[in-house]
């Protein structure tokens, strides 16, 4: 729950910062007549998603069991990656958004009000469909409504941090919000890539590597087995399993990739941002 309340918090507060862009800009220049072309393109968009989300869904509840595995794994693992590049690209170019959106702005309204609504459509249709895509490995094997009820809140507190940060009630260190929650999703990331893994392993589509047991040849086991400890049916083990894919017995596939991915992301993430600069202050440095 925990999860999906992380990423539609941090998903639907850049979708609501588009929106806040693109109106303020047709504010700016006395355009307010044409704000509900905005909002059909965002109503389009999250139509298209959850078309997108739903004729996924159906499709992969006919599969075969291997096949699901085979393709939840997958969809885990590229889920994984997709979060991995927009925490890296959120970063890179959080600073020329808003300057990159107006630019689009100014020439959809000069191309009309199919423009305006359609570059409302593509912006915040992009980052619909990410987080669909991020959340539908944890949504489409959810016995319960727990993860449904975090994306739902996560989504709300974002519309309303969204709407108050346009209107200057709420103040918000967006560069400390976006790193804070960009850390937490590295961490779930790695959960989301060794559960993608293990999906795999019970298709046959990965091996399950051996292992050692009081002197006999074990396929698969794991690297230690908590489940007495920490029982997937209880609360907290619920609560580890929606925040970050926790596991009490891992197998050993899993624990190498979480460990790997861990390793070298982490370092990368927490290894301070280099400034973009233009040509001509390229020209400045080499000439200074």
């Amino acid at each position: 729950m925990f999860a999906n309340l992380l990423i539609g918090l941090r998903e639907g507060l850049e979708a609501s910062l588009i929106v806040s862009i693109l109106i303020a800009y047709l504010v700016k220049t006395q355009r307010r007549h044409e704000i509900r072309y905005v909002w059909l393109g965002v109503a389009a968009a999250i139509a298209l998603v959850i078309a997108v989300f739903t004729f996924v869904t159906i499709a992969f509840e006919q599969l075969s069991f291997k096949a699901q595995e085979g393709v939840g794994g997958t969809l885990s693992i590229l889920a994984a990656g997709l979060v991995t590049w927009m925490i890296f690209w959120m970063r890179r170019t959080a600073r020329g958004l808003k300057k990159e959106l107006e630019g689009e702005m100014a020439s959809a309204v000069a191309l009309g009000n199919g423009a305006i609504a359609l570059v409302a459509f593509l912006t915040v249709g992009r980052e619909g469909l990410e987080t669909a895509a991020i959340m539908w490995s944890t949504i489409a094997n959810a016995y319960s409504p727990q993860p449904f009820i975090g994306a739902t809140l996560g989504f709300l507190i974002a519309i309303l941090l969204g709407i108050g940060i346009y209107r200057g009630a709420i103040k918000v260190n967006l560069g400390k919000f976006f790193t804070v929650t960009g850390f937490l999703l590295i961490i779930v990331a790695a959960g989301v890539l060794a559960y993608g893994v293990y999906d795999l392993q019970e298709a046959g589509f990965l091996p399950r590597l051996t292992g050692d047991v009081g002197g006999i040849s074990h396929l698969g086991n794991a690297i230690f087995d908590i489940s007495s400890t920490i029982p997937k049916d209880s609360w907290y083990g619920t609560l580890l399993k929606g925040t970050v894919n926790f596991q009490p017995d891992p197998s050993w596939l899993q624990g190498i990739c979480w460990s790997i991915y861990l390793a070298v992301i982490l370092p990368l993430y927490l290894r301070k941002p280099k400034v973009a600069t233009t040509p001509h202050e390229s020209k400045v440095v080499q000439s200074a």
